[in-house]
């Protein structure tokens, strides 16, 4: 019975961490290679997070949809995995610039510089739509869908109805201009913060995705905020 307690109290302070908007990546002196196996030693020693705040949708159980994820990072890029156990798999829509967040795919939210604020129809923050064909989608300036291929580096595996997504996500601020030839990228440093979060579009089987699941709570009746307001994006801290 204490055996027991004690599972239960350590799950309930893990939760309660990974939930309250707080994230942290380890430093890693070698980069992982992407390739959706996410084998090497950064990935061992780092901490798994729950996705599992249901953004949009009916509710769901266990083998419809399991969600987590875990960070590192070095000085020019941020790395990610994400693993989703998900019973089916869709792409109703194979062209990149049509409704391209009803199909399954992975979306990760990032301010830069943690200033929150809106990012709709701006670069304050990037709400990067990973798609299945690993086309990363985001709205530019001119209100219009454009690729950020080169941001997001990506790699996905399936073993069962298990899929491991890996990423290596370059970082740009709100200078970031999608005429220009050569945009600066941010080089990452120890403590430094940035707003993040990240989500999982979940279809089986309609036109439109029927969950949303992501890894902050976001208060109110209106969850599908993130595209729009940085201000629901939780903390991330790069620490060594």
């Amino acid at each position: 019975m204490k055996n027991v307690l004690f599972s239960f109290l350590c799950l309930s302070l893990f939760v309660a961490y990974a939930g309250d908007g707080s994230h942290v990546a380890k430093f890693t002196a070698k980069a992982p290679v992407i390739d959706g196996v996410a084998n090497e030693k950064c990935w061992e020693t780092a901490t798994w997070y729950p996705m599992d705040q249901r953004w949009l949708g009916e509710e769901f159980d266990s083998l419809d949809f399991q969600g987590r994820f875990k960070l590192a990072w070095n000085e020019n890029k941020l790395f990610l995995v994400v693993e989703v156990i998900d019973d089916t798999l869709v792409d109703f829509y194979p062209k990149w610039d049509t409704v391209w967040w009803d199909d399954d795919c992975v979306e990760i939210f990032i301010d830069e510089d943690n200033s929150d604020g809106n990012h709709q129809f701006n670069h304050n923050a990037f709400a990067y739509h990973v798609l299945q064909d690993y086309n990363v989608v985001d709205l530019g300036p001119d209100k219009q869908p454009h690729l950020y291929n080169n941001h997001v580096q990506t790699k996905r595996t399936k073993e069962g109805n298990k899929y491991t997504w890996e990423f290596a996500i370059t970082i740009y601020n709100d200078t970031f201009k999608e005429d220009k030839k050569v945009n600066e990228t941010v080089k990452l440093f120890e403590n430094k913060k940035m707003g993040f979060m990240v989500a999982y579009c979940d279809n089986d089987r309609s036109k439109t995705r029927e969950n949303f699941v992501g890894s902050i709570p976001i208060s109110g009746e209106d969850k599908d905020r993130g595209w729009i307001d940085a201000g629901v994006f939780g903390t991330l801290q790069l620490v060594k």
